[in-house]
Protein backbone atom coordinates (compact mmCIF):
# COMPACT_ATOMS: atom_id res chain seq x y z
CA UNK A 1 0.00 0.00 0.00
CA UNK A 2 1.43 3.74 -0.64
CA UNK A 3 1.82 5.52 2.47
CA UNK A 4 -0.34 8.26 3.40
CA UNK A 5 -0.17 11.58 0.96
CA UNK A 6 -1.03 13.70 3.53
CA UNK A 7 2.01 12.68 5.57
CA UNK A 8 4.62 13.47 2.55
CA UNK A 9 5.60 16.98 1.89
CA UNK A 10 7.59 17.19 -1.62
CA UNK A 11 10.02 19.76 -2.39
CA UNK A 12 9.36 22.67 -4.77
CA UNK A 13 7.43 21.35 -7.11
CA UNK A 14 3.65 21.32 -6.78
CA UNK A 15 1.59 18.13 -7.33
CA UNK A 16 -1.68 18.37 -9.43
CA UNK A 17 -4.05 16.61 -10.66
CA UNK A 18 -5.42 16.64 -14.53
CA UNK A 19 -9.25 17.34 -14.59
CA UNK A 20 -8.82 14.68 -17.28
CA UNK A 21 -7.55 12.15 -14.65
CA UNK A 22 -11.30 11.94 -13.77
CA UNK A 23 -13.05 10.95 -17.33
CA UNK A 24 -16.00 10.12 -18.11
CA UNK A 25 -16.64 12.20 -14.52
CA UNK A 26 -17.07 15.74 -14.68
CA UNK A 27 -14.33 18.84 -14.04
CA UNK A 28 -16.47 19.96 -10.81
CA UNK A 29 -15.33 16.42 -9.84
CA UNK A 30 -12.03 16.91 -10.17
CA UNK A 31 -11.77 19.62 -8.03
CA UNK A 32 -13.37 17.64 -5.44
CA UNK A 33 -11.39 14.69 -5.16
CA UNK A 34 -8.27 16.76 -5.84
CA UNK A 35 -9.43 18.79 -2.59
CA UNK A 36 -10.22 15.74 -0.74
CA UNK A 37 -6.94 13.36 -1.62
CA UNK A 38 -5.01 16.48 -0.80
CA UNK A 39 -3.45 17.38 -4.30
CA UNK A 40 -1.82 20.82 -4.52
CA UNK A 41 -4.00 22.13 -7.21
CA UNK A 42 -5.37 21.22 -10.62
CA UNK A 43 -4.90 21.20 -14.24
CA UNK A 44 -7.92 22.10 -16.58
CA UNK A 45 -8.04 20.14 -19.74
CA UNK A 46 -10.26 22.04 -21.78
CA UNK A 47 -12.58 19.72 -23.73
CA UNK A 48 -16.18 19.34 -24.31
CA UNK A 49 -17.47 20.01 -20.83
CA UNK A 50 -18.89 23.40 -20.76
CA UNK A 51 -17.48 23.95 -16.78
CA UNK A 52 -14.10 23.32 -18.38
CA UNK A 53 -14.93 26.16 -21.29
CA UNK A 54 -15.65 28.64 -18.90
CA UNK A 55 -12.93 30.77 -16.90
CA UNK A 56 -15.38 32.24 -14.53
CA UNK A 57 -17.46 28.80 -13.51
CA UNK A 58 -13.71 27.25 -13.22
CA UNK A 59 -12.73 30.36 -10.76
CA UNK A 60 -15.89 29.94 -8.66
CA UNK A 61 -14.99 25.96 -8.32
CA UNK A 62 -11.31 27.00 -7.15
CA UNK A 63 -12.48 29.09 -4.75
CA UNK A 64 -15.50 27.46 -3.52
CA UNK A 65 -12.85 23.72 -2.80
CA UNK A 66 -10.03 25.77 -1.69
CA UNK A 67 -8.14 24.03 -4.90
CA UNK A 68 -5.51 26.56 -7.11
CA UNK A 69 -5.73 26.27 -10.89
CA UNK A 70 -1.62 25.76 -11.91
CA UNK A 71 -2.39 24.78 -15.18
CA UNK A 72 -4.56 24.85 -18.26
CA UNK A 73 -4.54 22.51 -20.69
CA UNK A 74 -5.90 24.33 -24.28
CA UNK A 75 -8.13 22.34 -26.47
CA UNK A 76 -5.23 21.07 -28.93
CA UNK A 77 -7.18 17.24 -28.98
CA UNK A 78 -9.13 15.87 -32.32
CA UNK A 79 -12.64 15.90 -30.03
CA UNK A 80 -11.92 19.65 -29.31
CA UNK A 81 -10.92 20.99 -32.61
CA UNK A 82 -14.56 23.26 -32.33
CA UNK A 83 -13.56 24.10 -28.41
CA UNK A 84 -13.83 27.73 -28.32
CA UNK A 85 -13.13 28.04 -31.92
CA UNK A 86 -11.96 26.46 -34.73
CA UNK A 87 -8.72 28.94 -35.05
CA UNK A 88 -5.41 27.48 -33.45
CA UNK A 89 -4.20 31.10 -32.21
CA UNK A 90 -7.52 32.11 -31.16
CA UNK A 91 -7.56 28.44 -28.78
CA UNK A 92 -4.30 29.82 -27.02
CA UNK A 93 -5.03 33.75 -26.39
CA UNK A 94 -8.10 32.28 -25.04
CA UNK A 95 -6.15 29.55 -22.64
CA UNK A 96 -3.63 32.22 -22.50
CA UNK A 97 -6.48 34.33 -20.40
CA UNK A 98 -7.80 31.73 -18.82
CA UNK A 99 -4.40 31.09 -16.95
CA UNK A 100 -3.80 35.11 -16.37
CA UNK A 101 -7.62 35.18 -14.60
CA UNK A 102 -6.98 32.15 -12.46
CA UNK A 103 -3.54 32.35 -11.81
CA UNK A 104 -2.25 29.19 -13.37
CA UNK A 105 1.39 29.62 -14.50
CA UNK A 106 1.50 27.34 -17.81
CA UNK A 107 -0.51 26.68 -20.84
CA UNK A 108 -0.14 23.16 -22.28
CA UNK A 109 0.08 23.09 -25.86
CA UNK A 110 0.62 20.18 -28.37
CA UNK A 111 2.34 20.90 -31.52
CA UNK A 112 0.13 21.62 -34.59
CA UNK A 113 -1.33 18.56 -36.44
CA UNK A 114 -0.15 17.73 -39.53
CA UNK A 115 -3.61 18.92 -41.70
CA UNK A 116 -3.02 22.79 -40.12
CA UNK A 117 -0.64 23.76 -42.53
CA UNK A 118 -0.77 27.64 -41.63
CA UNK A 119 -0.86 27.02 -38.28
CA UNK A 120 2.51 24.92 -38.14
CA UNK A 121 4.20 27.09 -40.59
CA UNK A 122 3.93 29.68 -37.73
CA UNK A 123 4.46 27.82 -34.58
CA UNK A 124 7.23 28.20 -33.33
CA UNK A 125 7.39 31.91 -33.75
CA UNK A 126 3.81 32.40 -32.54
CA UNK A 127 4.21 30.61 -29.24
CA UNK A 128 7.60 32.46 -28.94
CA UNK A 129 5.40 35.47 -29.21
CA UNK A 130 2.75 35.03 -27.42
CA UNK A 131 5.12 33.77 -23.85
CA UNK A 132 6.94 37.13 -24.50
CA UNK A 133 3.74 38.98 -24.00
CA UNK A 134 3.27 37.17 -20.62
CA UNK A 135 4.37 35.75 -17.57
CA UNK A 136 2.58 32.68 -18.33
CA UNK A 137 4.29 30.17 -19.92
CA UNK A 138 3.22 28.22 -23.10
CA UNK A 139 5.10 24.84 -22.04
CA UNK A 140 5.29 22.63 -25.73
CA UNK A 141 4.15 18.75 -25.36
CA UNK A 142 6.24 15.86 -26.48
CA UNK A 143 3.47 13.49 -28.35
CA UNK A 144 4.30 10.19 -30.34
CA UNK A 145 3.58 8.81 -33.63
CA UNK A 146 1.30 6.44 -35.48
CA UNK A 147 2.10 2.77 -36.87
CA UNK A 148 0.92 1.89 -39.77
CA UNK A 149 1.47 -1.25 -41.25
CA UNK A 150 4.94 -1.27 -39.15
CA UNK A 151 5.69 2.28 -40.55
CA UNK A 152 6.01 4.93 -38.12
CA UNK A 153 3.41 8.06 -39.51
CA UNK A 154 3.28 11.39 -37.48
CA UNK A 155 0.62 13.33 -37.00
CA UNK A 156 2.09 16.37 -35.97
CA UNK A 157 4.14 19.41 -37.43
CA UNK A 158 7.56 20.22 -37.24
CA UNK A 159 7.21 16.64 -35.29
CA UNK A 160 5.77 14.55 -32.44
CA UNK A 161 9.56 14.60 -30.98
CA UNK A 162 9.34 18.46 -29.31
CA UNK A 163 12.83 18.10 -27.58
CA UNK A 164 14.91 16.58 -30.84
CA UNK A 165 15.54 20.17 -33.07
CA UNK A 166 15.75 23.97 -32.45
CA UNK A 167 14.91 24.52 -28.33
CA UNK A 168 11.32 25.67 -27.25
CA UNK A 169 11.11 28.30 -24.62
CA UNK A 170 9.13 25.54 -22.37
CA UNK A 171 8.22 22.46 -22.48
CA UNK A 172 6.01 19.45 -20.81
CA UNK A 173 6.93 16.21 -20.39
CA UNK A 174 4.10 13.55 -21.10
CA UNK A 175 5.43 10.04 -19.91
CA UNK A 176 2.85 8.24 -20.97
CA UNK A 177 3.42 9.51 -24.42
CA UNK A 178 6.98 8.50 -24.49
CA UNK A 179 6.00 5.44 -23.56
CA UNK A 180 4.44 5.04 -26.89
CA UNK A 181 6.70 6.75 -29.02
CA UNK A 182 9.10 4.12 -27.25
CA UNK A 183 11.56 7.23 -26.58
CA UNK A 184 14.44 7.43 -24.38
CA UNK A 185 12.92 9.28 -21.35
CA UNK A 186 15.61 9.96 -19.61
CA UNK A 187 17.46 11.35 -22.46
CA UNK A 188 14.28 13.30 -23.47
CA UNK A 189 14.49 14.57 -19.92
CA UNK A 190 18.03 15.73 -20.48
CA UNK A 191 17.42 17.68 -23.98
CA UNK A 192 14.06 19.88 -22.64
CA UNK A 193 16.82 19.75 -19.93
CA UNK A 194 16.07 23.38 -17.79
CA UNK A 195 13.21 24.16 -20.09
CA UNK A 196 11.24 21.87 -18.77
CA UNK A 197 8.37 23.36 -17.10
CA UNK A 198 5.58 20.88 -16.48
CA UNK A 199 5.50 17.28 -16.10
CA UNK A 200 2.49 15.00 -17.17
CA UNK A 201 3.47 12.04 -14.60
CA UNK A 202 1.94 8.65 -15.70
CA UNK A 203 3.08 5.44 -16.76
CA UNK A 204 2.46 3.09 -19.78
CA UNK A 205 4.06 -0.27 -21.26
CA UNK A 206 4.91 0.67 -24.82
CA UNK A 207 1.98 -0.52 -26.64
CA UNK A 208 1.16 1.55 -29.62
CA UNK A 209 -1.98 3.71 -27.35
CA UNK A 210 -1.64 6.47 -25.06
CA UNK A 211 -2.49 4.53 -21.46
CA UNK A 212 -2.01 6.63 -18.65
CA UNK A 213 -1.53 4.20 -16.68
CA UNK A 214 -0.83 4.90 -12.45
CA UNK A 215 2.74 5.26 -12.69
CA UNK A 216 4.51 2.08 -10.95
CA UNK A 217 1.90 0.43 -13.01
CA UNK A 218 4.12 0.56 -16.83
CA UNK A 219 7.76 0.50 -17.65
CA UNK A 220 8.41 4.36 -17.65
CA UNK A 221 11.40 5.52 -15.16
CA UNK A 222 8.65 7.27 -13.32
CA UNK A 223 10.67 7.50 -9.88
CA UNK A 224 13.69 8.09 -11.84
CA UNK A 225 12.34 10.90 -13.26
CA UNK A 226 10.15 12.59 -10.05
CA UNK A 227 14.12 11.77 -8.33
CA UNK A 228 15.85 13.35 -10.73
CA UNK A 229 13.68 16.78 -10.88
CA UNK A 230 13.79 16.60 -6.55
CA UNK A 231 17.51 16.59 -6.74
CA UNK A 232 17.61 19.70 -9.53
CA UNK A 233 15.02 21.51 -7.04
CA UNK A 234 12.35 21.60 -9.89
CA UNK A 235 9.96 24.18 -9.51
CA UNK A 236 7.51 23.31 -12.06
CA UNK A 237 4.47 21.04 -11.20
CA UNK A 238 4.04 17.47 -11.53
CA UNK A 239 0.37 16.58 -12.96
CA UNK A 240 -0.91 13.40 -12.31
CA UNK A 241 -2.69 12.43 -16.00
CA UNK A 242 -3.96 9.42 -15.55
CA UNK A 243 -6.71 7.34 -17.35
CA UNK A 244 -9.36 6.06 -14.90
CA UNK A 245 -12.66 5.29 -17.42
CA UNK A 246 -12.12 1.75 -16.21
CA UNK A 247 -12.71 2.60 -12.40
CA UNK A 248 -15.59 0.84 -11.60
CA UNK A 249 -17.27 3.39 -9.37
CA UNK A 250 -15.99 6.52 -7.58
CA UNK A 251 -13.99 4.79 -4.55
CA UNK A 252 -12.01 2.74 -7.13
CA UNK A 253 -11.42 6.37 -9.02
CA UNK A 254 -10.52 7.78 -5.96
CA UNK A 255 -7.91 4.99 -4.66
CA UNK A 256 -5.95 5.36 -7.62
CA UNK A 257 -5.74 8.99 -7.69
CA UNK A 258 -5.01 8.97 -4.43
CA UNK A 259 -1.81 6.34 -4.94
CA UNK A 260 -1.02 8.66 -8.01
CA UNK A 261 -0.57 11.10 -5.78
CA UNK A 262 1.48 9.00 -2.93
CA UNK A 263 4.04 7.81 -5.86
CA UNK A 264 4.91 11.24 -6.30
CA UNK A 265 5.26 12.39 -2.96
CA UNK A 266 7.57 9.58 -2.46
CA UNK A 267 9.74 10.00 -4.97
CA UNK A 268 10.02 13.96 -5.05
CA UNK A 269 11.16 13.26 -1.56
CA UNK A 270 13.59 10.49 -2.10
CA UNK A 271 16.37 12.73 -3.35
CA UNK A 272 16.85 14.38 -0.27
CA UNK A 273 16.40 11.60 1.76
CA UNK A 274 13.01 11.74 3.09
CA UNK A 275 10.59 8.66 3.35
CA UNK A 276 11.69 5.91 0.67
CA UNK A 277 13.50 4.29 2.83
Amino acid sequence: MPPDARALQPSGAKVGLSTASVYPESTAVAFELAASLGYDGVEVMVWTDPVSQDPYELQRLSQHHQVPILAIHAPCLIITQRVWTTDPWTKLQRAQFAAELLGADTVVVHPPFRWQRDYARHFRAGVRRLAQETEVRFAVENMFPLRVRGREVSAYQPSWDVAADEPYRDYTLDLSHSAVSHSDTLGMLDAMGSRLAHLHIADGTGLPRDEHLVPGRGSQPCAQVLERLASTHFAGHVIVEINTRRALDREERQADLAEALAYCRLHLMAAHGGAAG
